[in-house]
């Protein structure tokens, strides 16, 4: 999971980019990056931390040019080095940078080909790499001395036909302008907006319109799946349909946990979704336990906060905020190691006791990964007092690995895996547990855009929409999540990567 900003300004755009990732940085607390063009110079900086250790004023008014690039990158398994931060740079053709959210699941063949094939030497581990190389690599083939946008989309044509899996990309051209782009099936997510200057239109591409809402651009649409936009470094405005095949299936878990609830993402407010989650979990638990003995509804907090209110509201209880977070520890399904989860989930809340004491709790969350955090809390509200403590998820079980750019666990360390909902049940330590029905979630994240075909449901369903989801590439995905495998990649570097004047 990542966040991605590309912006096309009237001036320097380093400081707008520092806004927009940091509105992201909920996407990705492993690395920040910022690359900037001034006419055919590139100026970059990235490194491991979050936005704000990242970068201070001074780097940032290093960082000229009207054309630039951010990301902000989530930890995955044996890639905590800040060489695979991004934007990433190859100098040929032209001087190419991108930024990436999404994965491919045809990396490995995409690699041996840039070898063989290509004669391209790909440095890292990273896919976003292998990515980057291949739409340069298509670009040198069609574009002659200057580029015209007929060979950014033919470029984008050429990629599509190579790649399988999600990609949601960004990618400045030195001299020329801003391409971005995204897979066939729109899995990750896009949007574009404007924003009027005294000197002319600006325009910028994020993950989640809540970037684009913060700097005053007004949204224009979301990139369609498959579809390419050139934006040329005076303004001109270019796009087109770049993909044979299209089927418009967004990840469904943006919805669930990924997004910011003030985010509109495909046509579809986060935060209408997740109040229509609480309102259906709230009609299954009427209907499974109709004389429930609810005292009070109190949400994990942030994610299942907007969904536990319209529940509390529907069961006819109260709503309380009974679990204090601490803001300033990173969430804790992506942690490497059990008892680093442990210590985390300690340090990032604590409970009111007052809102505990004697009562039957409804405690909300928005999904069940691991299940390390829900039993702790479980363990809390009964430390806390509580008499009864139920367990309501705005999700369904998770059960099968994520393929498409979230770094989840391996899908043996699921509280789900091989287990009913009543073996969950008692592992997690609650009196009862409901889950929301996986119909339920589709309709609530359907919201109305009539171009929206289905969603990507893999993670609850095992059904991925893309080619190349062998059995064997889910086997490698489970040596590579495994918590043995993140504990061997958790030494984080300290190298700070500074490109200046590249030309």
């Amino acid at each position: 999971m990542c966040g991605v900003v590309g912006m096309v300004g009237r001036k320097n755009v380093s400081f707008d980019l520092y806004d927009a990732i940091s509105m992201l940085q909920h996407r990705g607390q492993d690395a920040a990056g910022i690359v900037t063009c001034a006419g055919d110079r590139l100026t970059l900086r990235k490194e491991n931390g979050l936005v704000r250790d990242v970068f201070n004023q001074h780097q940032l008014e290093t960082l000229t040019g009207n054309l630039g690039l951010a990301h902000v990158r989530s930890p995955t398994a044996g890639s905590a080095s800040s060489a695979e931060a991004q934007p990433m740079y190859v100098n040929s053709p032209f001087g190419i940078c991108m930024a990436h959210n999404g994965n491919l699941i045809n990396a490995a063949e995409l690699n041996e080909d840039l070898f063989r094939s290509d004669r391209r030497h790909i440095n890292t581990s990273s896919d976003s790499e292998v990515l980057l190389n291949v739409f340069a690599h298509e670009l040198q083939s069609v574009a002659g001395l200057r580029l015209l946008p007929d060979d950014v989309f033919n470029t984008v044509e050429r990629v599509h036909d190579r790649s399988v899996g999600a990609y949601a990309v960004v990618t400045l051209i030195t001299g020329y302008g801003m391409v971005g782009f995204r897979d066939p099936n729109g899995i990750r997510p896009l949007v574009l907006g404007s924003r009027e200057t005294a000197s002319g239109l600006e325009y910028m591409l994020a993950s989640e319109s809540v970037a684009l809402s913060v700097l005053g651009f007004k949204q224009l649409e979301d990139i369609a799946p498959g579809e390419a936009i050139y934006i040329e470094s005076n303004g001109r405005l270019h796009r087109r349909q770049c993909a044979k095949q299209t089927k418009w299936s967004p990840c469904i878990f943006e919805h669930v946990y990924l997004a910011r609830p003030d985010s509109v993402m495909d046509g579809i407010s986060v935060y209408k979704a997740r109040l229509k989650m609480g309102e259906k979990l709230a009609d299954k638990i009427l209907r499974l336990r109709p004389d429930h003995d609810i005292d009070v509804v109190i949400p994990i907090p942030d994610t299942s906060c907007t969904a536990a209110l319209p529940m509390a509201h529907r069961l006819g209880v109260k709503y309380r905020e009974g679990l204090v977070k601490n803001r300033y520890v990173g969430r804790t399904f992506i942690m490497p190691g059990q008892e680093e989860r442990f210590k985390s989930v300690r340090r990032k809340l604590n409970t009111v006791e007052l809102e505990f004491k004697g009562k039957n709790v409804l405690l909300v969350d928005d999904s069940i990964v691991r299940g390390t955090t829900s039993k702790q809390i479980v363990q809390m509200a009964r430390d806390a007092g509580a008499r009864k403590v139920y367990l309501a998820s705005a999700a369904p079980p998770v059960r099968f690995p994520n393929v498409y750019g979230i770094d989840m666990p391996a899908a043996t360390e699921f509280a789900a895996y091989d287990q009913s909902e009543q073996e969950i049940e008692a592992s997690i330590g609650v009196d009862w547990l409901v889950y929301q029905d996986l119909v339920d979630l589709k309709a609530c994240a359907a919201g109305i855009n009539p171009r929206i075909e289905g969603f990507d449901c893999s993670v609850f369903d095992g059904q991925y929409v893309t080619e190349g989801v062998s059995s064997g590439y889910l086997a490698r995905i489970e040596q590579l999540r495994n918590d043995k495998a993140k504990q061997g990649g958790t030494q984080r570097s300290q190298e700070v990567i500074e490109l200046h004047n590249y030309q």
